[in-house]
This record gives C-alpha cells, structure tokens and sequence, in this order.
C-alpha cells in the first residue's frame, strides 16, 4: 500500500517548534521509525507552508491511502477541504497536540468532515495509529 502522509504550514520545524506541544522528533526521524515499522507499506511524505502546493500534490492521486496534517489550514482552508472531498480513497486526519485543549480557534476543523477518521492529542504516534488504521 502507498501511503502519503502530507503535513502543512510551520510542521516543518517538528522537533524543534514549540516542543511542549510537539515534542522533540523531528519529522525525518519519526519517518523512520514508520518505514521501519510499516515495511509492507510504501510511505511517502510532503510538506508544504503554500496552501496551492498541498492541493496540487493531493492532486497527484498516485497514493492509495492518506494521512493529513493540514497544520494551520485545519481551520479555514475551505479550499483543501473541497480537495479531500473529491478523494475516494481512505484518509485520516491527523493532529499532533489535542486540538480540543487548545484556543478556540484552533477546536474548528472545517477539513475533518472530507475525511474518515480524525486522530487528535496522541502526540507523533497519531500518524502511526492512522497507518494502522488502513490495514
């Protein structure tokens, strides 16, 4: 199974950003310990902080399943939003800290709705319990 995991805007500095909320891994590392884990799984990853660039790369439709963090777009990108929508394939929302525990303006999801499950506050393992999830 192809598996593309797409993180959004400032996830980038994972590892470093806010480590009380985030943690001290960096993406790269915890990619790792994914294709390490999952070996049956062809995992690919994407970053963006451009908001048309995750769009064109959902786009691309050379995946069978999704994990996406859409960082800050979580909350107002109506545009990724429609993209998922149009994406029949299984995809699960991921959100490193809870976003319920946070500012209320961080407790909207308006990209959740366009996907199959939403995993919030399970720290870096939430990508891991998204992959499982498609077995």
């Amino acid at each position: 199974m192809k598996v593309l995991i797409i993180n959004g805007p400032n996830l980038n500095l994972l590892g470093t950003r806010e480590p009380e909320i985030y943690g001290t891994v960096s993406m790269d590392d915890y990619l790792e310990s994914l294709k390490s884990e999952f070996t049956d799984h062809e995992i690919k990853y994407y970053q963006s902080n451009v908001e048309g660039e995750i769009i064109n790369r959902l786009q691309h439709d050379n995946f069978d399943a999704l994990v996406i963090n859409p960082g800050a777009f979580t909350h107002y990108s109506y545009a990724i939003a429609d993209c998922l929508k149009n994406i029949q394939k299984p995809k699960v929302e991921v959100h490193i800290s809870n976003i319920y525990k946070r500012e209320e303006f961080r407790q909207k999801s308006v990209t959740a709705a366009n996907t199959d499950s939403v995993l919030s506050g399970f720290g870096m393992d939430g990508y891991r319990l998204a992959i499982l999830s498609f077995k």
